[in-house]
């Protein structure tokens, strides 16, 4: 029996251009693509990631999606990892290759990290292939450099906590805020407080696209899941 190998594949950020040319190779050769997504409020499901695989006019009769509840409810996140390991684990056992997919890179803040620790304790083929995460094309669309010779970086997820902000702020010489719809209202008083350049990106790499260099301009907007800001120090 053909023996079964998974893949993580990173997709980029959302223009599907920015895949790598080994993911686009191995989605086209795999037998299965399992994909993320959430189930809304409204009971509909939705996937950053299927519009990109769409782009590569794959077989579809391959994707399968795994969707989870946008919840801080952990224990409902891990059943859903742990159904959607055991139908891996069949498609493996079949011999069948296998492809999960995340947008960005698979290793920055993805779902598939989790389905990796089942991987791992089975002891099953797996093989990573790194992509290009958001906060990269953010620097690229803004045209500014992310870092240079000795400057620091620091990648902070959904951080409210202004006297850590203003910490990190003095510390480092660019701080990439993810995640940041739930708290940009909070950490604004520090941003307008401190010496710093503010890059702000949305949707990147795809047709609803926005970019901002204007604290003024975002302060009102409404900000989707899908933003980062990028904070660097006015040296």
């Amino acid at each position: 029996m053909k023996k079964g190998k998974i893949y993580g594949i990173s997709l980029g950020p959302g223009d599907p251009d920015l895949i790598t040319v080994k993911g686009l190779r191995l989605l086209q050769t795999v037998d299965r693509i399992y994909y993320p997504g959430s189930v809304t409020e409204e009971r509909t499901t939705t996937s950053y990631s299927l519009p990109i695989l769409k782009a590569y006019d794959l077989d579809e009769n391959k994707l399968t999606g795994m969707f989870l509840k946008m919840s801080d409810n952990r224990d409902e996140a891990q059943q859903t990892y742990a159904n959607t390991f055991k139908q891996m684990l069949t498609d493996y056992q079949n011999g069948l290759q296998i492809a999960f997919v995340s947008e960005g890179d698979i290793s920055f803040y993805s779902t598939f990290s989790y389905l990796l620790t089942y991987i791992q304790q089975h002891q099953l083929e797996v093989e990573i292939v790194a992509g290009v995460p958001s906060f990269l094309l953010g620097a690229a669309e803004h045209q500014i450099p992310l870092a240079l010779l000795t400057e620091k970086i620091v990648v902070l997820p959904r951080t409210s906590n202004v006297l850590q902000l203003q910490q990190y702020l003095s510390d480092f010489e660019t701080v990439v805020l993810i995640k940041v719809r739930s708290i940009l209202q909070e950490i604004i008083p520090v941003i307008q407080q401190q010496a710093v350049m503010l890059f702000y990106c949305e949707r990147l790499g795809t047709a609803q696209q926005f970019i901002s260099t204007s604290l003024e301009e975002i302060m009102n907007r409404d900000i989707p899941y899908f933003s980062l800001l990028i904070l660097k120090k006015q040296l």
